[in-house]
This record gives structure tokens, sequence and C-alpha cells, in this order.
């Protein structure tokens, strides 16, 4: 049997995969978009090989990977009727991470983060009537909690429904939460809700770089235009894949949320500035919040540029909102549950600030070798499951 993990080839998609080959001996069956299993089995290659070398990864594919080339918004994935008997056969629980973060487009969100979401519930469905599911994961996001000033929220406070929504990405994820709970009767399901997910404590690559950009165009400001009190709630990518994988494979999670954050010891722009200023050796950034409306205005004028400066200022146009609720995400539930708080962004921002920088916000990929061919299928499952791709 198997985990059916969706978003594998994304930033948390990948670390989840990594995490349960690492640490957990289930299989995994992967959804892939792609027209053929050459360019899935690339796809993947690009998004693991920040977590493994080529020979490991061909290792697992051959071992315990199994790929399903469709597409997630696409009745039934868009696979043939025996593959997706297949899918549904091998399946022993659903770990459902690809989303849409397309803040700005209503109709992605609506596509991915709904439609595709009500593919994924519907295969569960079968999974459970035909033999039975171990559980149900949802990576949400604390977005889901709409429009916040400066307060602490709790994982069973979180949803308003009269309460209005940032953007459409919030919304639509809102919305797939809910389905999880009036869909899937009398399956455990369990709903992980991310902050900002910022860079890895462990070390300082990373694939996924546009809050990233936004980070480091804040942070080469000399004058900001924030109260310096006001706290951010980020989190390690490493700390909230650990959580998932482990809370996922769990045979009884105490809770149905969890909220993937910092909590209470989120820093304050104070804390975070003074620490990458240290260790940058500049000079600390002065907070002028009177500035923030002008600010805002020439981040909108900015945006409209079509060069790196432009791409940043859309980026950080986006994420404004997030910036300035001064709110912070109860993780008390988390921490209990693994025995460890995250690590606080202060201690790897920089050598984040330094790789991005240096790399100019691109991940030195590594192409696939030279020589390699795709890898042969050992036995009739694997074959099976990766001999096709989408509906004929």
């Amino acid at each position: 049997m198997a985990i059916f993990l969706t978003g594998a080839t994304g930033y948390i998609g990948s670390y989840l995969a990594a995490g349960l080959l690492e640490h957990h001996g289930e299989s995994l069956n992967l959804l892939i978009r792609a027209e053929d299993i050459e360019e899935a089995q690339r796809r993947l290659w690009h998004s693991l090989q920040l977590h493994c070398d080529f020979p490991a990864f061909r290792e697992h594919l051959s071992a315990r990977i199994h790929i399903f080339c469709g597409d997630l918004t696409s009745p039934r994935f868009g696979l043939n009727d025996d593959e997706y008997e297949l899918l549904v056969a091998s399946t022993d629980s659903v770990l459902h991470c690809a989303a849409s973060l397309n803040r700005k487009s209503e109709r992605s969100c609506l596509k991915v983060n709904l439609r595709g979401a009500l593919e994924v519930i519907q295969l569960a469905r079968r999974t459970q009537d035909a033999h039975g599911l171990r559980r149900f994961s949802e990576v949400s996001t604390v977005a889901v909690a709409g429009r916040r000033s400066n307060e602490l929220v709790v994982e069973d406070g979180a949803i308003d429904w009269d309460r209005s929504d940032y953007d459409p990405y919030a919304r639509t994820k809102k919305f797939a939460e809910h389905m999880v709970r009036e869909l899937l009767p009398g399956v455990p399901h369990t709903i992980f809700r991310p902050s900002i997910v910022l860079g890895d404590s462990r070390r300082p690559e990373t694939t996924q770089f546009d809050m990233v950009r936004a980070f480091v165009f804040l942070g080469s400001l000399p004058v900001l235009p924030f109260r310096p009190d006001d706290c951010i709630d980020i989190v390690p990518v490493d700390y909230v894949a650990d959580a998932i994988v482990a809370l996922h494979q769990h045979p009884n999670p105490k809770h149905e949320i969890y909220h993937l954050s910092s909590g209470v010891n989120s820093e304050s722009f104070r804390q975070l500035t003074a620490a990458l200023a240290e260790a940058r050796g500049k000079i600390r950034p002065l907070f002028w919040p009177q500035l923030e409306a002008p600010f805002r205005g020439v981040v909108k004028r900015l945006s409209g540029r079509r060069d790196n400066l432009g791409y940043a200022a859309s980026l950080l146009k986006v994420f404004w909102p997030y910036l300035l609720w001064n709110t912070v995400f109860d993780n008390t539930r988390v921490v209990a549950e693994l025995g460890r708080g995250p690590a606080p962004f202060s201690s790897y921002c920089f050598p984040l600030f330094r790789f991005a920088r240096e790399n100019r916000f691109r991940y030195p990929y590594r192409e696939w070798p030279i020589g390699s061919e795709k890898v042969a299928a050992d036995d009739t499952r694997t074959e099976h499951s990766i001999g096709g791709g989408r509906q004929r």
C-alpha cells in the first residue's frame, strides 16, 4: 500500500516526499502533471534534488515511488480506468499538498484549490469504500482566519464565515477545509495550517523565492514603514514538513487542526532587522510607520515595471497585508506533539538572504545526467502505474 501525495513537485510537497522516503517505509503514489513518464521523472528530480543525490533518487524511483501522469483538476485526474482503479486499490492514505498560491487569480485558485481538492476527496471516498482509508491530511494555511489585526489566533477560533478574506487563495483554502469535513464523514482527517513559510533552518539553499524576494527587498532598505514591535509569524519549511509527516503517520493525533507556526515566539520586526543587520555588518534600519501609506503607493507603482525591481515590488504588493496584521497563530498543539518548537527566523535569515542574492534568486539545478534513461519498472504494478498518462 502507498501514501497518495499531491504536490510533490512543489516546494513544501518536495519536503514531504523526501521526509516520507527517508523516515518511513511506505511507498508513494505521486500525481505529476506531465505528458509522459520521462517528463514526470525529470520534473520530480528537479524538485527532489534539494534533498538527495541522483543515485538515491533513482533508487527511490525504482523501489518506492509510483508515478501517475495526470492533472489534479481533470475528472479522475485524466487517468484511464485501469490506472485510476490501480490508484484506488493501492492507496492507504491521502496527503493533499498541491495548491495554487496565486493570490491575484481567482480563476486559478478556484480551479486548483476547489476543483482539484474535490477530485482528491472523491478519490478518498472511493478508496474508503473499497478497502478503508487510514487518514486524509489537508495542507491548508493560517490565512483561512481572514482579516485580523493585533491578535493571537487559536485553531478552533480561526474560521469565522462572516469575516472577510485577504485574497482568493485564503478564501478557497477555507472552503477546501470545509469540503474535507463535510464530504469525508467517518474518515480520520487532519488539517495543517502553516503560517509564512520562509527558508530552511538547517541550510541556506532554497528553491522557492517569491517571499524571499520580498524579504531581501525589505532587508536592504534603510527605512521601513512598520511598527518595530509588531510581530510576524514565520516558520521554517523543515519544521512544517517534519510536523506534517510525523502527524500524518501518527496512528492517533490528538487534534484535528494544527497551526504550523511560531506562535507566541514569533519575532518582531525590530528583532529580525537587528539580527540581519548585525550579520551583514550594516546599520539597523529606522522604523517610520507614518510612511506606510506612501510606501504602499510606491510599491504599487513599481510593481508595474518589467524588471527585477518591478517583480520584487509586485510580490511585496501581494504579501503586504500579511506584513501588517501583527497576528500570530498559537502553536501549542504541534509543539506538544513534536516535543519542540521551530527555529526562530533570526537564527537562519542571513544565510538565506546571502544565498538568494548570490544566486540571483535561482536555485542551481542539476540537469538529468547524460546517458541516464528513465527508470525501468521492476514489477507489474509499477509498470502499469507509469505506463500511460491522460485519459484517451
